[in-house]
């Protein structure tokens, strides 16, 4: 009998490779005040009458480049994932646990999710969102969820969230195998950069933690790795607007990196548990690109931890050890 719940929970993406579907899906995420911290008066303006209309085009042309027979990248490696996860509890001998997933944005939505497990008398749930480092533009907006669907129920439900799992060995040690599984088959290049997606710095300097988790995940993989300290750096991606984010800025660094007599990098996006819009586009493409025009001469994207059975080996680890 299933009495319990994990639902692996993504970002989400867009139902398909369009203006309109990006449109609609960028409209939900850009909403959220976790992800846009401006005064909403403006920010409902500059959204509907500067940013949708541009970016919405923009966006599905880069959609396009990576859209699978399975939809998003994202969409099909998280729904792959919950798989994997469930039949390594079943052989475990958890047989009472039910894996699902759900989107912060998209579908299917958090409160959608947890709604069709209340239906089946599963009161007993764990959300997992697929972001190692906490922030409150990620993690922090999935417990806003749950707050409001706590806050509508007249019978609360039984939702525990996992804030973070950067700490873990377990993930540590996964990310350094796979650098090592990679560099084994491919060679190693002069350097190894951890670019993680950027936040706005204010958002660090009211007190969001993602900064440290970032410098924490990349120090221990480094040290695991036995790196020394001229062969690793860390760097920011996804920059959006004009505020300062988090740097140094991926593109901006590996646009000097040939200058100094670094030609050859290796690049691993340890803030993603799966290959999306971000590293397949933005860094395989757009960064390549960048660092090649700047005189580089070998550029390795690693792939994020995806479906190794050492992720999935992780996830239910947290399962085990956060009992609910």
């Amino acid at each position: 009998m299933i009495k319990r719940a994990v639902v692996l929970v993504n970002l989400g993406s867009p139902a398909m490779p369009t203006p309109a579907a990006i449109k609609t899906f960028l409209t939900q995420f850009l909403s959220d005040s976790r992800v846009v911290e401006i005064p909403r008066l403006l920010w409902w303006l500059l959204l509907r009458v500067v940013i949708l209309p541009l970016r919405s085009k923009r966006v599905a042309k880069l959609y396009e480049e990576i859209w699978t027979e399975q939809g998003s990248p994202l969409t099909a490696m998280t729904i792959r994932q919950a798989a994997l996860l469930q039949t390594e509890l079943q052989q475990s001998g958890n047989t009472d646990v039910i894996v699902r997933t759900a989107m912060t944005y998209g579908q299917p939505s958090i409160a959608e999710v947890i709604g069709s497990l209340r239906e089946q008398q599963i009161e007993n749930i764990m959300l997992i969102p697929l972001y190692p480092q906490y922030s409150g533009t990620t993690t922090g907006a999935v417990y806003d969820q749950v707050a409001r669907l706590v806050s509508s129920s007249r019978y609360v439900p039984d939702v525990r969230v996992v804030r973070h799992y950067c700490y873990r060995d377990e993930y540590i040690a996964a990310l350094a195998n796979s650098v090592r599984d990679y560099r084994l088959q491919h060679g190693a290049a002069e350097i190894l950069l951890f670019s993680f997606h950027g936040i706005p710095r204010y958002c660090v300097e009211k007190g969001d933690p993602y900064y440290d988790h970032c410098i924490h995940t990349a120090k221990f993989v480094a040290e695991e790795l036995e790196l020394t300290d001229s062969q690793w750096k860390l760097c920011f991606q996804s920059r959006f607007g004009r505020a300062e984010w988090l740097q140094p800025y991926t593109d901006e660094l590996l646009a000097t990196l040939p200058a100094d007599g670094i030609k050859r990098v290796d690049i691993i996006c340890p803030a993603f548990a799966s290959d999306c819009l971000e590293t397949l586009e933005e860094i395989e493409i757009g960064s390549r690109e960048c660092f090649m025009k700047a005189g580089g001469e070998y550029f390795a994207r690693i792939p994020c931890l995806n479906d190794r059975d050492d992720h999935i080996k992780l996830l239910e680890s947290i399962v085990m050890d956060c009992k609910f």
